[in-house]
């Protein structure tokens, strides 16, 4: 997930890069998602930050692991 705030926008290089990596390996194994930090109470945390945030997560037998 390529958190970030409303004022920059998503990192347009890495979502082009991530792009290329699914097709690459296949859209079963990898998903890509934007989230607007700002717009999402439970991304708070990552508000006023000047550097990109990506937030990463695996899943194992139907279980989300961060």
């Amino acid at each position: 997930v390529d958190a970030f705030q409303a004022w920059c926008g998503p990192c347009k290089t890495v979502v082009d890069l991530f792009r290329k990596i699914r097709n690459e390996v296949g859209s079963d194994l990898l998903h890509f998602a934007v989230a607007e930090v700002d717009s999402i109470d439970a991304l708070e945390k990552y508000r006023g930050k000047c550097e990109p945030v990506f937030l990463c997560y695996a899943v194992s037998e139907n279980v989300v692991t961060v």
